[in-house]
């Protein structure tokens, strides 16, 4: 497996990554989230060995990179963002180039080389020089270099930026083939890539790590998550006062309505269900009501929350409860 330890980096006195550990297995496929500045990129060199970390240690499946770099980064696939690549040379060239700097002669990098392109559907421009590709060609070459040599782990930035929507199915496409066997680490600011394509999600905020789990895992994270909105016929105050007795109610948010009816956001205490219990209350209090919804956590606010600042606005995030 990919497995860092307590990684530590800082650049002059600024604390780049702070305490950052992970393990991600094979079939396992990790999106790493962050705002810009979060540490997210540094902690992907570190792992791949392009930066060495200032405490802390990365083993990829077994091999460290420290003492054992060479061991460590043939058990590795690497696409940083903006890969750099020569220009003047073909696709073909390009790949012939990568294979033979890990070591393969002959007939079998000519094999990989052809199978690398197939995989990633860039047959139409593997004479043409990398300086005349488009952005999506460019970034797939990137991706046949990373996988060329069909390792068991592989590490993607921002695999997808800049693409455009049918690139990106192409590429997503690939990455999940290829997650099913393989442990997988990307870094991502689109939040809907994590939800559809990784196994776990793992937030970044100024350097260190602030949450980690399955994308229902993340969204559980919402304050508002198994929370109610409903629409009843009473006053606020009432409908106020009967849901603040509620123990598993965290929070009561009341909004004016018209001809008697009002819009009341109920916010769970530990994430607890609320259906139940203010179902329950409505019929006690005899109120009619013709709207009750149970509240989905969203992955966005959860993201918000766990990397805004501590002015930065309303802690209950309650545009969870806007559709």
């Amino acid at each position: 497996m990919i497995e860092a330890r307590h990684l530590v980096k800082r650049f002059g006195l600024r604390m780049a990554v702070d305490g950052v550990s992970l393990e991600v297995r094979p079939g396992e496929i990790l999106g790493f989230l962050g705002p810009n500045g979060a540490g997210k990129t540094t902690t992907l060199r570190m792992i791949t060995g392009f930066l060495s970390p200032d405490a802390g240690g990365v083993s990829i499946f077994g091999r460290d990179v420290a003492t054992q770099p060479v061991a460590a980064r043939s058990q590795l696939g690497y696409l940083p963002e903006n890969a750099p690549a020569y220009g003047d040379m073909t696709v073909e060239e390009f790949l012939g180039f990568a294979a033979a700097v890990r070591g393969y002669r002959g007939a079998d990098r000519r094999r990989r080389v052809d199978t690398a392109i197939e995989q990633c559907l860039i047959e139409p421009v593997r004479r043409q020089t990398i300086d005349t590709l488009s952005k999506g060609y460019r970034q797939r070459t990137g991706f046949a270099q990373a996988i060329l040599h069909d390792p068991p782990a592989l590490i993607f930035d921002e695999p997808t930026a800049g693409l455009d929507p049918n690139q990106k199915k192409i590429v997503r496409e690939k990455i999940a083939d290829m997650g099913k066997t393989k442990a997988i680490v990307l870094s991502t600011h689109l939040l809907e890539e994590v939800e559809a394509l990784c196994t776990r999600g793992m937030i970044l905020s100024a350097g260190k790590g602030v949450a980690d789990g399955t994308p229902a895992e993340l969204r559980a994270l919402d304050p508002a998550h198994n929370g109610v909105t409903a629409v009843i016929a009473a006053s606020a105050e009432a409908v106020e006062a009967v849901f603040r007795r509620l123990s598993c109610v965290r929070e009561v948010v009341v909004l004016g309505g018209e001809d008697g009816w009002v819009r009341v956001h109920l916010f769970p205490r530990d994430g607890l269900s609320l259906m139940e219990s203010v179902l329950r209350e409505v019929r006690n209090q005899d109120w009619n009501w013709r709207e009750m919804n149970r509240v989905e956590g969203r992955l966005d606010v959860v993201f918000r929350t766990l990397t805004r600042t501590p002015d930065s606005g309303d802690p209950l995030c309650k545009e969870s409860f806007i559709p």
